[in-house]
């Protein structure tokens, strides 16, 4: 099923360099891994893939280096079939990159350089309104200058187009923002730091969210990794279970999580089965090694789970 309505994402790409190993490292520990890969990554990016893959029309905004790391980003993204038509090139600055270690549990530890993303200013994304309107949805992270972010929000609500914010790295952030986004999905850490309240089940996370929801936020939904999902969307909670699957690496299970979410919000899905959709494409993604190449596509999770 393809999605006749648009879902525009604006955000990071990165280039990813994984080392698996047994554990993590003390400070000051040298540990031997085990695998060492590169594959693309970056929040932005790894939505865009996830929301095309699952039958989403994508456009995909953000800002690279005059560099083979952002060529080659680039063009995987075409081959993805995302439209890159709008994409920014920095001549003096790289293009982000990530050093991710996964433990042998599936766990990572991730540390960013942004790069280009980093210079992604306002000026830079002043074509992005011209796509919006009531039938877009705009997926944003935080992995791009939040005074883009502002602009992009303000410029979205002008046109009557759902913002969707995934808070992410965690940080605080405004309530003139937060009033102006349509869903909200920090993960356990990111609705903590929102809100103070320790997010680590059910009840905090729905504690959080009616935290949230009185700084102005309309909807909320907290990710919680693999004890599920809760949702307080039109006043009213919603709880999903994580699926069950033996989870080789967590990176990029939030992004392919929003990505899903914004494909079935496009598709007139109630938020149950939204959050529904969208934990049976995270969950299949924590069962293989990556950011981009372990989003599933529809038909996988079509075949995987038989109600999607």
């Amino acid at each position: 099923m393809i999605s006749t309505s648009k879902i525009l994402i604006i955000g990071s790409t990165n280039t990813d360099m994984v080392i698996r190993t047994d554990r993590f490292p003390k400070p000051g520990e040298t540990i031997l891994g085990t695998e060492f890969f590169m594959n693309q990554g970056g929040k932005g990016a790894n939505q865009a893939v996830a929301a095309a893959r699952l039958g989403g029309k994508v456009t995909f905004v953000s800002c690279v280096g005059d560099d083979l790391f952002g060529k080659n980003a680039v063009q995987s993204l075409v081959q993805e079939g995302v439209d890159v038509t709008y994409m920014q090139v920095d001549p003096n600055a790289p293009s982000g990159v990530a050093v991710i270690t996964v433990d042998s549990v599936g766990e990572n530890h991730i540390v960013v350089a942004p790069g280009a993303n980093a210079t992604f200013v306002p000026e830079d994304a002043k074509a992005v309104p011209s796509l919006m309107d009531t039938d877009t949805v705009l997926l944003l992270q935080l992995e791009i200058p939040i005074p883009t972010v502002q602009y992009l929000v303000t410029e979205a609500m002008q046109k009557n187009t759902r913002v969707v914010l995934n808070p992410a790295p965690a940080q605080q952030l405004s309530e003139e923002l937060l009033r102006n986004i349509f869903i909200l999905t920090p993960n356990e850490e990111e609705a903590s730091l929102l809100t103070g309240i320790e997010v680590r089940d059910e009840n905090s996370a729905m504690a959080a969210a009616k935290m949230l929801k009185e700084k102005g936020v309309r909807n909320i939904i907290i990710t919680m990794g693999a004890k599920g999902a809760v949702a307080l969307y039109d006043d009213e909670f919603f709880c999903v279970k994580a699926k069950e699957v033996l989870a080789v690496d967590t990176t990029a299970a939030g992004d392919v999580f929003n990505g899903a979410l914004v494909v079935a919000i496009q598709e007139g899905k109630s938020i149950l089965e939204a959050m529904e959709f969208a934990s049976c494409a995270a969950a299949i993604a924590v069962t293989r090694l990556g950011a981009q190449s372990s989003s599933p596509y529809r038909q996988e999770l079509e075949t995987s789970f038989q109600k999607i």
